[in-house]
C-alpha cells in the first residue's frame, strides 16, 4: 500500500494499546498514523468523554471504586454514559481488556489507566499535525433535542483546543451531520454499515438508502465511511464523481489494506497502523 491512502489509527491503536486512551493515541502518534479515530459521548453533567458504546462495556472497563461512598449508582460498568457524571466516570479502569479474543494477545495493558475527556485527547493530539475523526455514539433513538445539544459539545471542545481545522465527525446517525452543518469548518463524515442501509432505515436522518452516495451528498457529507466489506472499485470511483473522499473500516489484515489501495480509497481505519504504516504495493 502506498502513503497516498492515509492511515487512521482505529480507537487510536486498539491492537497494540487500550482503546480510546492517552496511551492508545501516543502509541498512535508514535507510528505516525495520519489522523486518529476516536469515539465520544456525553455524560449527565456535560462533559464530553471518550468511550465506544454508549453504555459501559465489560469487555474493556472495570470498577475500581464508587466516585463517593455509598453511591447508589455504583458499580458503573453497564450503566449509560448518560446517566454518569464525569466523576463518577473517572474512576473506571480502561487499561486492561476484560474479554479474552483476538486483541488480548497484542494489546499492551496498562492498568490504571483512567477514561480520557476530549479535552484531554486534543491536549495531547493538538501539537502534532495528526487529523482527528470524531465519531458521536448516537443512535435513531435519541431525541431530536439530544442531538442538538450534543454535537454542539463537541464542536465547542475542539474549537477551544484550536483543533477544528483538522477535525471531522463522524455519525452512523445520520442526524450528527445534519446538525453539524452549523459548525462548516468541520469535516462530516457519513457511516455507513449493511444494518444501516436496509429499506425504511431509521439511520439516515429520512434519506433513502438504495444510494448511499447519493444520500450522502445530500446529507452535506464530505467523506463516506463504509464497512470495507461494502467497498467496489465501481462505488470509490462514484464517489469520487461526486467529490467524496473514501474512507474504509476497518482494515486489519493486509491483503485487505493492498485490495483497498487499489481500488483508490482515501484512508484506511485500522486496529492496526503499525500493518498498514509499513505494507508496500
Amino acid at each position: 500500500m502506498t502513503r497516498t491512502v492515509e492511515v487512521h489509527g482505529h480507537r487510536g491503536a486498539r491492537g497494540l494499546r487500550p482503546e480510546n486512551t492517552l496511551p492508545g493515541f501516543a502509541c498512535a502518534l508514535d507510528l505516525g498514523v495520519d489522523a486518529v479515530e476516536l469515539d465520544v459521548g456525553l455524560t449527565s453533567d456535560g462533559v464530553v468523554v471518550l468511550c465506544h458504546d454508549q453504555v459501559l462495556s465489560p469487555v474493556n472497563l472495570s470498577d475500581t471504586r464508587p466516585a463517593r461512598p455509598g453511591d447508589p449508582a455504583f458499580p458503573y460498568v453497564g450503566k449509560a454514559i448518560r446517566d454518569l457524571t464525569l466523576e463518577q466516570l473517572k474512576t473506571v479502569d480502561a487499561g486492561v481488556r476484560q474479554r479474552d479474543d483476538m486483541f488480548t494477545a497484542t494489546q499492551l495493558p496498562l492498568p490504571g489507566t483512567p477514561i480520557p475527556t476530549l479535552a484531554e485527547a486534543c491536549a495531547l493530539l493538538e501539537p502534532s499535525r495528526v487529523l482527528l475523526s470524531v465519531e458521536l455514539k448516537t443512535d435513531p433513538s435519541w431525541p431530536d433535542e439530544d442531538v442538538a445539544r450534543f454535537v454542539p459539545a463537541v464542536a465547542s471542545v475542539l474549537d477551544e483546543a484550536g483543533v477544528t481545522h483538522r477535525s471531522r465527525v463522524l455519525g452512523f446517525d445520520w442526524r450528527v451531520l445534519a446538525e453539524a452543518h452549523r459548525h462548516p469548518a468541520l469535516g462530516r463524515v457519513a457511516l455507513v454499515e449493511r444494518k444501516t442501509l436496509v429499506p425504511d432505515t431509521p439511520w439516515l436522518a429520512g434519506l433513502a438508502p438504495e444510494d448511499p452516495i447519493a444520500a450522502a451528498v445530500a446529507i452535506g457529507a464530505t467523506a463516506l465511511s463504509p464497512e470495507h466489506t461494502l467497498i467496489t472499485p465501481s462505488l470509490v470511483d462514484d464517489a469520487h464523481a461526486a467529490a467524496l473522499a473514501v474512507v474504509a473500516w476497518t482494515v486489519n489484515e493486509r491483503e485487505d489494506m493492498s485490495r483497498l489501495a487499489k481500488y483508490g480509497v482515501d484512508a484506511i481505519v485500522t486496529d492496526y497502523p503499525d500493518r498498514a504504516l509499513t505494507l508496500s504495493a
